[in-house]
């Protein structure tokens, strides 16, 4: 149970500049493997005991993912970056899927979330957060597909900010200083891991709870309405470029932080032909993540400078920071890690804590791991 009342104002990153020089095609070659996916096992799924998409009958947990999409299937997808790799990538991708794709102008989590709840998303890309929040509102998710940093200590998402004039050179300063929180954000777990690590708790601090989007956290340190928030991406660039000059500083806090996820509704992969679906997305979804990190001139001007209009400062910077994808094929260490996520915020949100790998479903870890291993070793040939 929190040890500390939140109190209510009113008031996106990765690798270094020393980027690997390789710079690999993720050609259509590589989407080799959905292909197969989609149409080289047809029969897999009735041959080992699991659903024809055809016949109507739920999908069982336990049973094989089908490879055939039925004519007519249409998945709603929320997931706007992985949709503008496929536009940029061209030929470089297989995105002409066997199946209808409605694509979702949806992201984060607070959005993803309600727009499951209304029955109007399929699937959504998030960070790690908001799966374990929907399932404490009620949500029946599943998680389909992760992804991870393989340079999550150098390249966080989030750094901790101070107001200007706050001193702030470890963890353990939080004592005493107002944070910036959003409980059912990322933003918010990552707060509650860097009290626990600096052996802090609740009472050793003010949590001021603020909604996280836009630049409110950055807003909120400059008027002074709290000490200390999380901040990424350009939002950190921009504020420090901005007020370090007047005292503004930041800390690294060197724990993962760096969990995003595809999620959506049990419903969905309970429906065969969605689950065939979602399999091939899968596949293409991990593939589109190698080939940003291997294109990122391309990435830089396409998605950060034309399409979400950032300067080219701004976007060389994410350049910069960009993380280096790790999509795994076993689960196990983030399906563990995941847990201590639940158990820490179980304990500091009193809430009920509840079994992390009830939250993935592991059928879809191959699919994924096997697409970004092919998308990398197609991509050097």
């Amino acid at each position: 149970m929190p040890a500390h009342p939140l109190v209510r104002s009113s008031a996106p990153p990765g690798r270094q500049s020393g980027r690997s020089s390789r710079r690999r095609s993720a050609t259509a070659v590589a989407l080799g493997l959905v292909a197969l996916l989609a149409t080289g096992a047809c029969g897999a799924a009735q041959a080992s005991g699991g659903t024809d998409p055809a016949d109507g009958a739920a999908l069982a947990a336990d049973a094989d993912l089908p490879t055939e999409v039925p004519e007519g299937t249409v998945l709603r997808i929320g997931d706007p970056t992985t949709q503008k790799a496929f536009e940029l990538a061209g030929d470089d991708l297989d995105s002409d899927f066997s199946f209808e794709v409605e694509w979702a102008n949806i992201s984060g989590g607070p959005a993803t979330t309600e727009a499951f709840r209304a029955g109007s998303l399929d699937v959504g890309a998030v960070a790690e957060i908001p799966p374990i929040h929907a399932t404490w509102t009620g949500l029946d998710v599943q998680i389909y597909a992760s992804i991870y940093r393989e340079n999550w200590e150098d390249a966080p998402i989030y750094e901790f900010a101070g107001a200007p004039g706050v001193e702030l050179d470890s963890l353990e300063d939080f004592r005493g200083h107002r944070i910036a929180f959003s409980p059912g954000q990322a933003q918010g777990a990552i707060v509650l891991k860097a009290l626990q690590e600096a052996g802090l708790t609740q009472e050793d601090v003010e949590l001021v709870e603020l909604p996280s989007t836009g630049d409110v956290y950055s807003t909120a340190l400059a008027a002074g309405e709290v000490d200390i928030a999380p901040l990424g991406g350009t939002q950190l660039y921009r504020y420090l470029g901005t007020y370090e000059a007047d005292g503004a500083t930041s800390v690294k806090h060197h724990l993962r932080d760096d969990a995003s996820h595809l999620y959506g509704p049990t419903e969905v992969v309970e429906d065969p032909a969605k689950a065939a679906a979602l399999r091939e997305y899968v596949a293409a979804w991990a593939a589109a993540k190698v080939w940003i990190d291997e294109h990122p001139e391309e990435w830089k001007q396409g998605y950060y400078v034309e399409d979400q209009g950032l300067s080219e400062e701004d976007a060389q910077y994410l350049i910069d920071h960009a993380p280096v994808p790790d999509i795994p094929s076993d689960l196990t260490e983030g399906i563990e890690r995941t847990q201590a996520t639940i158990d820490l915020l179980a304990t500091e949100l009193d809430q009920e804590p509840f079994d992390a790998a009830d939250l993935f479903d592991e059928r879809f870890g191959p699919v994924a791991g096997e697409a970004a291993t092919a998308a990398r070793d197609g991509g050097s040939q």
